[in-house]
């Protein structure tokens, strides 16, 4: 009697095993990144902007995280992404507008914190501008920063200077 399922069985459980080997191998390579999630992370406005995220920043390619609403590129890490953080009020900290996203910056040293600015819920970003250009990273992101609709821009001092005045 001829079986011709024996083969095909066979086979579908070397690959079955041949996967769990590559998959097993491949997580055992590059551990998921721990990042704490944002207060809001579970905000929905988060989902859109997490599913258009670049596979890569530079030459640093995305990695697994462990947390809701977080992102990481490279490895080390040298950008991480957490959507939900608290929105920033007026400031007077640096405000810049890369491809029609603005983002506060905050200078540290030697990481800088990168928080979108006018979109709810704000997404912040955490680098070290001597590992990575801010550049770089601001224009790959920008795409799927723009995801979460922006409710206020920033306001230079040019602004300001072209408000009209009371009397």
């Amino acid at each position: 009697m001829h079986h011709p399922q024996l083969p095909l069985t066979a086979r579908a459980t070397r690959m079955a095993v041949l996967g769990a080997v590559v998959a097993l191998s491949m997580t055992a390579c590059s551990p998921a990144v721990d990042v704490t999630a944002a207060k809001d992370a579970a905000n929905p406005a988060c989902a859109p902007m997490m599913v258009a995220l670049p596979d890569a920043i530079g030459d640093s390619r995305l990695r697994k995280t462990n947390s809701q609403a977080t992102a990481a590129w490279g490895d080390p890490s040298l950008v991480i992404l957490r959507c939900g953080v608290n929105v920033p009020g007026p400031t007077t900290d640096r405000c810049v507008t890369v491809n029609g996203v603005d983002w506060v910056i905050k200078e540290g040293d030697p990481v800088w914190t990168l928080t979108t600015y006018g979109r709810e819920p704000a997404t912040e970003i955490l680098m070290d501008p001597d590992k990575i250009s801010s550049a770089t990273v601001l224009a790959d992101l920008a795409g799927a920063a723009a995801k979460v609709p922006s409710v206020r821009n920033c306001v230079g001092q040019e602004d300001l200077q072209n408000l009209p005045q009371s009397k």
